[in-house]
């Protein structure tokens, strides 16, 4: 039996009520890279129209899309579709699928602040301390303007787990 090898991340897609003013805040705000500027695509027999139908099926009509690129180079695909729902609480954590993102910056406490001065808001009233007292690694859960739930971790993923954790 062969043992799989650990493969790399290539990229998430965020669905968004706004798409314009989801790329002014990943950019503006998280600091990430725009690679390619927003983009209507439409259902219709073109190469990208039909990949589509395969993934969505008939019926989807349009949506706009945008790529970015993480510091790390991982990219970021947005999405705003024509029948978008945005419920009052996105923080569905007990079913099944990806309930949030995390990202990575030293000063965890600034760039919440940050995010809630964007229109974001904090999931919880401060950062925890993963080993309180003795490292200053921290996280805390925040929510983007649009209700999608991000986390910010002060260090890497590889050292805060490292030594357990709890």
């Amino acid at each position: 039996m062969n043992t799989p090898y650990p493969r790399t991340f290539s990229h998430i897609g965020i669905s968004v009520p706004a798409l314009e003013k989801a790329v002014k805040f990943y950019t503006e705000v998280l600091g990430w890279y725009l690679i390619m500027k927003p983009t209507v695509i439409e259902e219709d027999d073109s190469p990208i129209g039909e990949m589509c139908t395969d993934v969505f099926g008939a019926g989807w009509n349009t949506f706009k899309i945008a790529h970015l690129s993480t510091g790390d180079r991982i990219g970021v695909e947005i999405f705003e579709f024509e029948n978008q729902k945005n419920p009052d609480n996105n923080f569905e954590y007990w079913k099944t699928g990806i309930f949030h993102f995390c990202v990575q910056d030293p000063d965890v406490e600034g760039l919440a602040e940050k995010i809630v001065a964007a229109g974001g808001k904090k999931r919880m009233a401060k950062p925890r301390y993963y080993y309180p007292g003795e490292k200053p690694y921290r996280m805390i859960y925040m929510e983007d303007p649009f209700g999608n739930i991000l986390e910010i971790y002060s260090h890497s993923y590889e050292l805060t787990y490292s030594d357990g954790a709890y």
